[in-house]
């Protein structure tokens, strides 16, 4: 049976061994044969022991390690989807050709403000074509009117100098 100090850890063994060898001199001391064993046995089985932990740590640590990689190399997967949608969702087609969104609504708001330019000059050019119209239009009116009463005035005088020919031409007839 194994007294209860030779049970515990081995530096406490070691002490104990030490406690219950016997002195020969200042420097020399007997131990039993079987303590030697026992400590010897134990120091066997503690080493054994700690090398399956260390292996076990050791196994835990490589599938830890694994683990790391693996999600790293996840995660830099996933960094390069990001930006492949990043790069997907800021920018846009039009006409087969990619632009930024940024570039897009510039050049549409530009476009627009082109638009809007080009109707407001064409607005203001047809009002003034269409002033210009009535004015003309007036203008003819007024010329019409007076070709009239010249036509009018003219045809008056026609007539009245045809009269006095007749009566110049009955007088010297007559």
């Amino acid at each position: 049976m194994l007294p209860y100090a030779l049970k515990g850890a081995i530096d406490s063994q070691f002490y104990f061994i030490n406690t219950l060898s016997r002195s020969q001199d200042a420097d020399t001391k007997l131990i039993r044969k079987t303590n030697l064993e026992i400590l010897r046995k134990n120091t066997a089985d503690t080493i054994k022991h700690l090398k399956g932990e260390i292996a076990k740590i050791t196994e835990a640590s490589s599938s830890s390690i694994a683990t790391a990689k693996s999600l790293r190399d996840s995660v830099s997967t996933l960094e390069g989807e990001l930006r492949v949608e990043r790069d997907r969702t800021d920018s846009i087609s039009f006409l087969g050709i990619d632009f930024q969104k940024s570039t897009y609504h510039t050049i549409v708001w530009v476009l627009i403000c082109v638009f809007a330019i080009a109707f407001i000059a064409s607005f203001f050019a047809f009002k003034k074509s269409k002033i210009d119209t009535v004015e003309h239009q007036k203008t003819v009116h007024e010329l019409q009117d007076e070709l009239q009463s010249f036509k009018k005035k003219s045809m008056e005088k026609e007539q009245l100098l045809k009269r006095q020919l007749l009566d110049e031409q009955l007088k010297r007839n007559s």
